[in-house]
């Protein structure tokens, strides 16, 4: 018996990364999983967008452990799109118990170099889209008066990080909507919570315009070339965390009786210690 069996878990960012991570979890666990992915295109990222073809991978994943798996295109810049991903999850389901507010995309430059075009992408999908994602999502969670959110945001929504000030900005910002929501549901059955991950070895950062950021000196930005300069930013000296370092944290959350909601946990590599 799994600790979320007969629970369904829609997870969006799920084509790759954490987002399928999470989803092998949650349906290791036994819960049913509607995974949300495959973005339209964006012209100012430095690296490739998840696809139909990883989603159908991830759903292949979790069908091959004997869970339950359905995938839905869905980018969720699109309000219209993530209200069908939430309706058509219920409609199938009958229920929503669990949501990993999870996709987001990353971009490296100064601030002053942060184009229009960079600036409205980046809070498109990972500010607006947890947004639509959370308003879709808690009105079937209040029905039953039940529900576990976990949002994840960043350890750059803790700390000052040069480079990355508009995702940063996202990631503080959705701190702020989860605690606030959080006092909303509090008395309705529903968690919300953030975690806070720092470097992930996940494709959003294992390319060479991450790489570029860490190592603007070294001439042939390959990921083994680069790793002592990923070292030196944490007090645990690990380049980065895997993306099923993340997935006990979110297990943690959406396992939880009910207790902690409104919380922020940090898997930081000891950059939490630099906190007051």
């Amino acid at each position: 018996m799994g600790s979320l069996d007969g629970q369904v878990a829609l997870i969006t960012g799920a084509a790759r990364g954490q987002g399928r991570s999470h989803a092998l979890a949650l349906a290791a666990e036994g819960a049913a999983i509607a995974a949300c992915d495959v973005p339209g295109p964006m012209s100012t990222l430095g690296y490739p967008l998840g696809t139909q073809e990883d989603l159908d991978e991830t759903v292949r994943l979790v069908t091959a452990l004997g869970g339950t798996c359905v995938g839905l295109p869905t980018d969720v810049r699109d309000r219209d799109a993530v209200d069908e991903a939430v309706r058509v999850t219920t409609d199938r389901f009958g229920r929503l118990d669990i949501l990993v507010a999870n996709a987001g995309i990353s971009g490296h430059a100064p601030l002053w170099d942060v184009s229009d075009q960079a600036w409205d992408e980046m809070i498109a999908t990972n500010l607006t889209g947890v947004f639509y994602c959370l308003r879709a999502a808690i009105p079937p969670m209040r029905a039953r008066r039940y529900g576990r959110v976990v949002v994840t945001s960043s350890m750059a929504g803790r700390l000052g990080i040069p480079n990355i000030a508009h995702y940063a900005a996202t990631k503080w910002g959705v701190i702020g909507m989860a605690k606030s929501l959080a006092l909303e549901v509090a008395t309705e059955g529903i968690t919300v919570n953030v975690v806070c991950p720092c470097t992930v070895a996940t494709p959003m950062v294992l390319n060479e315009s991450t790489y570029r950021v860490f190592a603007p000196d070294v001439p042939d930005l390959e990921r083994d070339k680069v790793l002592e300069r990923f070292r030196r930013v944490n007090p645990i000296p690990e380049p980065w965390i895997t993306a099923e370092d993340v997935s006990r944290a979110v297990l943690h959350l959406v396992t939880d009786p009910g207790v902690m909601t409104g919380s922020v946990l940090e898997i930081g590599l000891g950059s939490s210690a630099r906190l007051h």
